[in-house]
């Protein structure tokens, strides 16, 4: 069975299911029965069209559940008439699914798993194993999405923006149970770059493909954090980097930056560096200030003064500390660092130790402990944020 083809033909069948009237929830009831189907039937007989037999398919299963439901039949009257087999349209819905799946309305939870239902055709088994959650429970956070659009209009203006954030918190989730998050985060974002043309697109794939690039020296064989400036650049995917870099001159040639775009900058800036003591800290913290004038997140100010204190020296990143709110996350541990940067070791083994107590997981609490004097860390800064 070709599950690659499975996936691929998901999300525009879906749309067709939409547009011909069919509710959300219905419709993807229905499509995931035509799945289903496929598996069985296909290995034995593939059918010359595969998108129009799966649309077939469904649409007859979205007919059949209407009319067993006794409190759908007064819709009967209004439900076509089935289409004359043949090809199916070839019209691409993935964008309009895109912007229905990430609906202000949902949660971020909830949103990143119905794209990966509908848009990546996961199934929910591998969802729920991804997040870590009993797939009942993932089942329910689905139908609730489903549930919360079923209303919308197809034809709505989508938020680019939101869209964006869903397939950023898609990435970012990484590697969990046998569903490469990472790996499918950039499957759906090189499908939305295909089908629209703005900068912002480019620019987070491009950032997507720059940070995977050097996923594999992200940890030891023991699952230990290895900070950017000690991993192993000979071990980087240059084919990546290339093409992320590619996509993003492109993409900042239209002179529309948007933060995504100056995430990537920062990103290509290090994978440029033979070595991490050859990084151009001082267009970082250009780059930084960009960002954060678009963004105005303290989350960049504080990575900023990591950068600073690399261009600067770790009293001028310790400055650019003062007026952060030291309850921010990490906080402690980027101020550890440039305490023992600038040689005051007492202070940065209280703060290394505050850090690790609050760190958000295992992996980076070991690594802070590891970072406490009198060990010294190489330039490079604190433990990495997902998808660093």
């Amino acid at each position: 069975m070709n599950e690659v083809l499975l996936r691929s033909l998901t999300p525009s069948v879906l749309g067709i299911l939409v547009r011909r009237g069919a509710d959300f929830a219905a419709a993807e009831d229905a499509l995931q029965d035509a799945l289903v189907e496929a598996i069985r039937v296909w290995p034995a007989d593939l059918p010359r069209d595969p998108k129009g037999w799966l649309v077939t398919v469904a649409w007859r299963r979205f007919l059949d559940a209407t009319r067993a439901d006794a409190a759908r039949r007064r819709r009967e009257d209004r439900i076509d008439e089935e289409p004359a087999p043949g090809p199916a349209p070839a019209v691409d819905d993935t964008l309009q699914l895109y912007f229905l799946c990430a609906h202000p309305s949902l949660t971020p939870s909830s949103a990143v798993a119905l794209t990966l239902r509908a848009v990546g055709g996961l199934t929910t088994r591998q969802i729920a194993q991804a997040y870590l959650v009993p797939e009942a429970t993932m089942a329910q956070r689905i139908s609730r999405a489903k549930r919360t659009v079923s209303g919308v209009r197809f034809d709505q203006p989508g938020d680019v923006a939101t869209v964006l954030r869903v397939l950023y918190l898609v990435f970012n989730e990484g590697y969990l149970g046998d569903v490469d998050l990472a790996a499918e985060a950039i499957r759906l974002t090189r499908q939305l770059a295909a089908a629209i043309d703005h900068p912002e697109v480019a620019g987070l794939l491009a950032l997507m493909l720059l940070h995977h690039a050097r996923r594999a020296t992200r940890t030891a064989p023991d699952g230990s954090l290895v900070p950017l400036a000690e991993q192993d650049r000979s071990r980087w995917d240059t084919e990546s980097i290339a093409e992320g870099v590619e996509i993003l001159q492109a993409a900042l040639a239209r002179d529309r930056l948007g933060e995504f775009q100056a995430q990537a900058a920062i990103a290509a800036l290090h994978a440029d560096a033979p070595a991490a003591e050859e990084t151009d800290w001082v267009q970082i913290v250009e780059w930084y200030d960009e960002l954060a004038r678009l963004t105005d997140s303290p989350v960049v100010r504080l990575n900023r003064a990591v950068a600073v204190g690399e261009a600067d020296g770790p009293r001028a990143g310790l400055a650019a500390l003062v007026a952060l709110d030291d309850s921010l996350p990490r906080h402690a541990a980027v101020a550890a660092y440039l305490y023992e940067r600038d040689g005051n070791l007492a202070t940065a083994a209280r703060l290394y130790a505050e850090a690790a107590q609050k760190a958000p997981n295992l992996a980076e609490r070991d690594h802070l402990t590891r970072q406490a004097p009198p060990r010294h860390p190489p330039p490079g800064g604190p433990a990495p944020a997902p998808g660093a």
